[in-house]
């Protein structure tokens, strides 16, 4: 018996439109928020001057890459699974993938931007940007391998198995700089003593950053999703005409 995707819980996007509104409303307000709090509200850095407003940036971007690619890494496993097959996990997977991949290129980005006041460099051969730029490649060859031409089962299974893979270096990319020295400094809220280097306005700043940036992730990966459904349509559209006119339906 040849294997189908279950599409039961299939749907043309993940959130309902009222609740999509929301999250829309809610990330505009935050970012206005974030805009407002790291240029005016929050003081500058005894050492770094304003070159550290750009953290409000960087590590948020940082965080919701993380989070998608934990998304993928969570669709896809829910692929494989059989109980919980179905192609909407696989276009989450593919969906969030492609955000996080943004947010990675921004990511490093926004670093050399504040690398270069800081360091007086816009990039050093140091373990963390080494492996957030592995990370990059990663999963721009995942996207590479998910555009190869294949049955959908096919093309879903490889895409879960290597996403399931590349997501190690996730890991690898947050505990660098306390595996190797380098010259990122360390975690500032999430380091092994749990204990925030970041207090006052300046914590609180990078808090809205982290809740805005991941009310972007929610509100474009709902986005993408709908994109996704809209584009397999277009494919089976295709491949339905292509079928007909070789049996000789269409001259």
């Amino acid at each position: 018996m040849s294997e189908k995707i279950n599409n039961r819980d299939d749907r043309s996007a993940l959130l309902p439109r009222a609740v999509g509104r929301v999250v829309d409303s809610l990330t505009l307000v935050s970012i206005g928020a974030l805009t407002f709090f790291g240029l005016w509200a929050s003081p500058a850095d005894v050492v770094q001057g304003d070159a550290q407003r750009i953290m409000y940036l960087h590590v948020p971007a940082a965080w919701a890459a993380y989070v998608a690619f934990g998304i993928t890494t969570l669709a896809s496993l829910l692929w494989l699974w059989p109980r919980t097959r179905s192609a909407v996990w696989d276009r989450v997977a593919g969906a969030s993938a492609e955000i996080g991949l943004i947010f990675t290129g921004l990511t490093l980005l926004l670093g050399s931007l504040w690398g270069r006041p800081v360091w007086g460099v816009w990039w050093a051969w140091d373990a963390r940007l080494v492996s957030t730029a592995v990370l990059f490649f990663l999963y721009l060859g995942y996207l590479a391998i998910r555009a190869v031409p294949a049955e959908p089962i096919v093309r879903a299974r490889r895409s879960a198995i290597t996403a399931v893979i590349v997501f190690i270096d996730v890991p690898i990319v947050h505990f660098s700089v306390n595996w190797w020295r380098t010259l990122h400094q360390k975690a500032t809220v999430f380091n092994p003593e749990l204990n925030p280097e970041i207090h006052g306005v300046m914590a609180l700043t990078l808090w809205i950053g982290v809740v805005a940036f991941t009310l972007l992730y929610v509100s474009l990966l709902n986005r993408r999703y709908q994109l996704a459904y809209l584009e397999e349509g277009l494919e089976e559209t295709a491949l339905d005409s292509a079928i007909l006119q070789r049996s000789g339906g269409v001259k």
